[in-house]
């Protein structure tokens, strides 16, 4: 489990096995919301932390969250 913030905004998410699953655009609440597909244009403004939430991202509870990297954030491989 882990404690999201700001400064995880921008970071890749990865699963268990450390393929990449997207980027964080937001995290509100120990939620973090991941752009799953973005654009190479969204991608370099998301890297940044300067990405907002859109209807299409994915939230991933802080308690999922195994292991945070000062440029990822990892799930848990046992879900």
């Amino acid at each position: 489990m882990a404690t999201l913030g700001e400064e995880d905004e921008g970071k890749f998410l990865m699963d268990g096995d450390g393929e990449q699953l997207g980027i964080v655009t937001e995290v509100k609440d120990n939620t973090a919301y991941v752009d799953p597909d973005p654009s190479l244009g969204e991608a370099w403004v998301e890297s940044f932390g300067w990405g907002s939430i859109n209807e299409d991202d994915l939230s991933v509870p802080g308690n999922v969250i195994d292991t945070v990297t000062d440029k990822e954030l990892r799930i848990e491989k046992e879900l």
